[in-house]
């Protein structure tokens, strides 16, 4: 166990008196120690800035800041769709460019192997930030937490630079000299013990590339890892239609939803098409607007389980009982009765899908077996809701290989293969723990590596050779639906990558090759007039996948449940949201994020369920021991309200030592658990240990207790009192003693709607890469002390084993009556003349008077120099800021500004042009990266505006506004669509 030992033991929790309290109470609480009152949470309620007593650092070391930024160095150099520029100062400076002025390219970045359509900023020739194709399918204009760390990894200082030979540096030229005689080798023999090692990809050109190897090479084996793989969708179509299809979804069309334990909103290729049609059917604004409903039965708490109307929270090995249970029920049969569901909750779902017709979507997870999956699609069939809500389509990473991991384990270990190439792939990292990787590679004759880190198995290669970052490539990708788009370089390659393209045309004895070509050869039939509209719209017209026609046999084909769940702990594996695999380990913003559910940052856990914990009187932070099929792994234990009984959550991604920011986090490697691809495990056991280790958490910090913060109702009670956020809450004085403010010009206000906020943290990740917030590690983390701009708190409402869970984003209120100016002795904090509440960096002493008079908990104060480099040892990790915002120094207060840079440069040329700003010119960093469009943003003078219209809601409520701080920020209160049948008419709530 990796995590660092904790000096003060946390809280033991009496589970059984919470439960108590909250069936008497309709109280709304953040996390079980907060509604415990323990020492932690009343450590960090406070004191403003919690445990500021412990000894601060005065200032961090060069080769800690180096692990924590990922991105500086004035860059320079031009990205055309056609030509990617070197950074170097320039000579001639080309006509085009206007120095200041951003310039904006679409290109697609890799998601496991599938496209979501970008476009991104460049500053004379430097990426900076990543925005969503609104032309893309897959990203409909949105992004998330991933998506936008690609420009920090692009500027990583831990990136491979150069090729190495047995562990030491070479030149790309003495690669090709062994690659000529391995090629020489491989025509003679026609591959006669060679291997290729990929991971997923849907790339066209990719596959033909493979195609052309497997015509020079007949002898060539193809082989397969993708830890993250999730097959059964195939394997059910196959079984079921005798061809592998994947199923595509229309939320849009759907009214009655129910999961199978599938997290459609935060996982899989099109989560982002997904939670944008999902929540376009839940936006009610009078009340005689319709909402879908969605039923959640999983296996773990997810975003998708926390917005349906209706959750059931299950051992892993008992989905698959559901399915039965639910697929009898819809055709009259009688095998319902070893369900785990409540026959009354199974009754009333099965009653609203039947109504819903076509118009219904039953979807199973993609992880959950093919039984499950074949299930679901009967269910649909049987509602008649293939071809409407449900289309299947050719599988859009189709790639015939021989076999997966423990197949080429197998052909190593038989002398079959003595030659392997990896491309991308990191199995001495994500391989099961049954195959030991590690001595079957050590036996090759050869071992290739191409990848953008020296990971653990480049380490172990022969050969390594940098890859090529996604923004310095040429190549093509296929989304979720099959849309084919092209990756274009921003930038030409830092450390002389090579893309996958000119690694697999060097194994056809291509040895002089340009990446642009390769693709532009496989994409022929487009002139050179389609080719550059593709590449300026980020899509090639009408390619994606038509969908296939099919029909159900009525007995599944054959196929079978497992049968019922064995005794002991089942373990349910994860992919960590942000680090997924493993792969973005080394990328600091992603391990600051706050995971949506936890809160936990900088490190992984154990998740179990209250109950559990009781019964094995396990705290917070608890060491126990995992053990399932002769392995174990140590974990700090995390009690998870909501969570499944005798279940135990494992997240994949950490354990990881290859990459300084990597080093600097905690947690364990759950893949040493794994055994083949599943992603659950029965019979394990739990066994606690006697130490403890600390669980870094955020869910405690900037804590707003006793008051109303979140306000929510059933559609229902709205229809009944479109006012509900009115009820019980504390009215709004009608005096100030605050001086009125004109507003003449613009009036900048924003709307959240609580309903479409699914709890993503894409607004959060936009916010730190659009306003250059520095990372500040694990031990600050700890301590409070953690940059974010925008936060976003998680709320929970009821029972501690069931409850419901709610989001709310929190960026600066921007109050007209603003607390925190009045205080400042310096005036830092001053109103400007559209009503933002500004922060004056070079003005600001450090007094911190604003935040302690700041009800919201929105500002935070740069105890140290984060972003401070010597000059004599710049990297291209600075690379990664937004000259549009400056970089802060040691000792001023930060907060949300509504992106003031925007908001100017797009007065400026409305000045220009000599007109006024249009509604929805002006759209924040967190806005624009929103894949539900939870956030509206505009002039509130314009009686037209949408945020205008957005305020006008019944719905539409103010944070705190007892206190009379007039905030420019507003909240809808959350509406939720529940089945009478199954929960009596809910009550107005406010917390």
């Amino acid at each position: 166990m990796s995590a660092i030992a904790d000096d003060r033991p946390r809280s033991a929790i009496d589970i059984a008196a919470l439960r108590k309290r909250l069936a008497r109470s309709g109280e709304i609480w953040r996390s079980l120690d907060e509604i415990a009152g323990t020492a932690e949470f009343r450590r960090f309620v406070e004191a403003e800035f919690p445990a500021i007593a412990e000894r601060l650092p005065g200032k961090p070391n060069r080769r800690t800041l180096l692990k924590l930024m990922g991105a500086s160095l004035s860059l320079a150099g031009l990205a055309a769709c056609s030509r990617a520029e070197s950074i170097v100062p320039y000579v001639r400076q080309p006509e085009i460019l206007i120095p200041g002025k951003p310039v904006y390219y679409a290109t697609t970045l890799s998601s496991d192997g599938f496209g979501i359509g970008a476009i991104l900023e460049s500053h004379e020739g430097r990426p900076t930030k990543i925005e969503g194709n609104p032309d893309h399918p897959a990203s409909r204009g949105a992004t998330d937490a991933v998506m936008q760390a690609a420009v920090l990894t692009l500027f990583d200082p831990d990136r491979a630079r150069t090729p190495l030979k047995g562990g030491q540096p070479a030149s790309y030229g003495d690669f090709l000299q062994d690659m000529a005689a391995l090629v020489s080798q491989w025509t003679a023999s026609q591959g006669q013990g060679a291997a290729l090692l990929l991971e997923a990809s849907t790339s066209p050109t990719f596959v033909a590339q493979i195609d052309a190897l497997r015509v020079r090479y007949p002898k060539l084996k193809i082989y397969r890892h993708d830890a993250l793989a999730t097959p059964a969708a195939e394997a059910a179509s196959r079984a079921l239609f005798g061809s592998p299809l994947a199923p595509i979804y229309r939320f849009d069309r759907a009214e009655t939803i129910v999961s199978l334990d599938a997290d459609f909103l935060g996982e899989g290729p099109g989560r982002l098409a997904y939670a944008h049609d999902f929540v376009a059917r839940r936006r009610v604004r009078d009340p005689t607007d319709r909402m879908s409903r969605l039923y959640a039965v999983e296996s773990t708490p997810t975003i998708t389980g926390a917005a349906a109307d209706h959750r059931l929270a299950i051992k892993p090995s008992e989905v698959e009982a559901v399915a039965a249970g639910l697929n009898a029920a819809l055709t009259g049969q009688t095998g319902a009765s070893g369900s785990p569901i409540d026959q009354a909750w199974m009754t009333a779902l099965v009653d609203d899908l039947k109504v819903a017709g076509r118009d219904a979507l039953v979807i199973a997870g993609a992880h959950q077996s093919a039984f499950v999956h074949a299930a679901a699609l009967a269910a649909n069939a049987t509602l008649g809701a293939l071809g409407n809500t449900v289309e299947l389509i050719e599988p859009p990473d189709a790639l015939p290989v021989d076999g997966d991991l423990a197949a080429l384990r197998e052909a190593i270990s038989r002398q079959a293969v003595d030659t392997v190439v990896a491309l991308g792939a990191n199995p001495l990292h994500t391989s099961p723990a049954n195959l030991d990787m590690r001595k079957a590679f050590a036996g090759l004759k050869l071992l290739v590596h191409h990848g953008l880190y020296r990971d653990e198995t480049a380490f172990l290669a022969h050969w390594h050779v940098p890859a090529a970052h996604e923004l310095e490539s040429w190549g093509d990708i296929r989304a979720y639906d099959g849309t084919s788009s092209p990756v274009q370089p921003l930038i030409r390659p830092l450390y002389d990558g090579k893309t996958v393209h000119e690694l697999l045309a060097v194994l056809g004895g291509q040895f002089q090759t340009d990446p642009l070509s390769l693709v532009r050869l496989h994409w022929a039939e487009l002139d050179d007039d389609a080719w550059r509209k593709a590449l300026r719209d980020g899509v090639i017209a009408n390619s994606a996948a038509k969908p296939v026609s099919v029909t159900v046999p009525p007995d599944l084909a054959g196929l079978k449940a497992a049968g019922s769940a064995g005794s002991g702990i089942d373990i349910r594996f994860v992919a960590d949201p942000w680090l997924r695999d493993g792969r973005f380990a080394n990328a600091s913003w992603l391990q600051e994020l706050p995971r949506p559910l936890t809160k936990i940052v900088w490190g992984n856990a154990a998740l179990i369920s209250p109950a559990t914990a009781e019964r094995l009187k396990i705290a917070n932070g608890k060491v126990i021991n995992v053990a399932s099929s002769g392995a174990s792994v140590d974990a700090p234990a995390w009690i998870v309200p909501g969570h499944p009984d005798e279940t135990v959550t494992l997240s994949f991604g950490f354990g990881r030592k290859a990459g300084s920011v990597a080093a600097l986090s905690e947690g364990y490697n759950a893949f040493r658990l794994r055994r083949g691809a599943e992603w659950f495990a029965t019979g394990a056991a739990l066994a606690p240990r006697e130490n403890s280790v600390r669980v870094i958490t955020t869910q405690h910090h900037q804590a707003m207790e006793g008051r109303a913060i979140l306000r929510h109702a059933s559609l229902d009670v709205f229809r009944q009192t479109p006012d509900f956020v009115r009820k019980d809450a504390p009215p709004a004085p009608a005096e100030s003693l605050y001086p009125e403010w004109p507003y003449e010009q613009e009036a900048w206000a924003m709307a959240i709607d609580l309903s479409a906020c699914i709890g993503c943290m894409a607004c959060v990740s936009a916010c730190q890469a659009e306003n250059n917030i520095a990372p500040v590690g694990p031990d600050e983390c700890e301590r409070g002390q953690e940059m974010h701009w925008l936060r976003v708190d998680r709320y929970y409402a009821g029972l501690v084993d069931a409850p419901d869970t709610f989001f709310q984003p929190v960026p600066c209120m921007h109050c007209e009556k603003a607390p925190c100016e009045v205080v400042c002795p310096v005036n830092a904090t001053v109103h400007t003349h559209d009503g933002l509440n500004a922060q004056v960096y070079n003005r600001c002493i450090g007094t911190r008077y604003c935040s302690q008079n700041c009800p919201y908990k929105v500002r935070r104060f740069n105890f140290l120099d984060h972003q401070s480099f010597d000059k004599d040892e710049a990297g291209p990790e600075q690379g990664v800021h937004n000259p549009n915002v400056s970089v802060r120094s040691r000792g001023v207060m930060e907060k949300c500004t509504y992106c003031v840079q925007r908001i100017s440069a797009k007065r400026i040329q409305a000045q220009i042009e000599n007109r006024d700003i249009a509604d929805g010119e002006v759209v924040t960093a967190c806005q624009q990266a929103c894949p539900t469009q939870a956030i509206t943003f505009g002039d509130r003078n314009r009686k037209d505006a949408k945020v205008v219209r957005e305020k006008s809601a019944p719905q539409n409520y103010a944070l705190l506004e007892e206190l009379n701080t007039r905030p420019r920020t507003t909240y809808l209160g959350k509406i939720s669509n529940p089945n009478g049948k199954i929960a009596g008419p809910g009550e107005a709530t406010d917390g």
